[in-house]
């Protein structure tokens, strides 16, 4: 079965607003997956499931996992760099998400898709490999970290391009990767990473030596997501 999946690119946005329509979008496919649980045609040609794109002002969010340790400065200290932070209940622990940054939050039925947790981590991940193989950047994954790495198990070498921090509850999924375009790479100095403090970060601007069209970069993010999770843009 195919899923419907409706596109919304909400452009810059502080990361609370966007977080609440994620809550509304996920609030109603559960309502809808409720409703149609005994009617599995009725599902297949009525539910929506979506996919948001979104660019956030300087913002330091916090997973259900982290440490605040891991942040490395005060609250005053954010301000005077025009950042904040904020908890969330994705997983993982402190990541950065700012201005140059594509932020992609699927809501989807992973039940309805047939998917696992594991699977569809790397379907997401797999995604965003395969886009940045067009641009000649080699990326993999790394054992033991998600999201998406260059120079992945060498050792002073690993940087990571791409983080993933997923939240799934009853089948459905919320928040998800963020893709560093054209990021402002110094805002990671003032955290650990999703909580390493021996890996470094990078950004496709960072290693192809100049400024990435983000357009064409979603561009080719929507197609590689819809043929590897055999969606539908409705």
């Amino acid at each position: 079965m195919v899923a419907l999946v409706t596109f919304r690119d909400l452009g810059l946005m502080p990361y609370n607003t966007a977080l609440q329509i994620q809550k509304q979008c996920f609030d109603a496919l559960i309502a809808q997956k409720m409703h149609f649980r005994t009617h599995p045609e009725e599902y297949l040609r009525k539910v929506l499931h979506h996919l948001l794109f979104v660019e956030h002002p300087h913002v330091y969010t916090l997973g259900k996992s982290a440490k605040t340790a891991n942040l490395l400065v005060r609250e005053d200290f954010l301000r005077s760099i025009n950042a904040s932070s904020t908890t969330t209940d994705r997983g993982g622990d402190i990541t950065y998400h700012g201005p140059g940054q594509l932020v992609g939050y699927p809501v989807w039925d992973l039940e309805f898709l047939g998917l696992g947790i594991k699977s569809y981590i790397s379907g997401l991940e797999e995604s965003i490999i395969q886009m940045l193989s067009g641009y000649g950047i080699s990326a993999g994954r790394m054992e033991g970290a998600s999201g998406v790495w260059i120079d992945a198990g060498v050792p002073g070498k690993e940087r990571k391009i791409c983080a993933v921090g997923v939240r799934v509850s009853h089948g459905v999924s919320m928040h998800g990767f963020a893709l560093n375009i054209n990021t402002d790479l110094a805002y990671f100095q003032y955290i650990n990473p999703c909580g390493f403090q021996d890996k470094g970060v990078t950004s496709m601007k960072h290693e192809l030596g100049r400024e990435v069209d983000a357009e064409e970069v979603k561009v080719l993010v929507l197609s590689n997501l819809q043929k590897i999770f055999e969606i539908q843009w409705h």
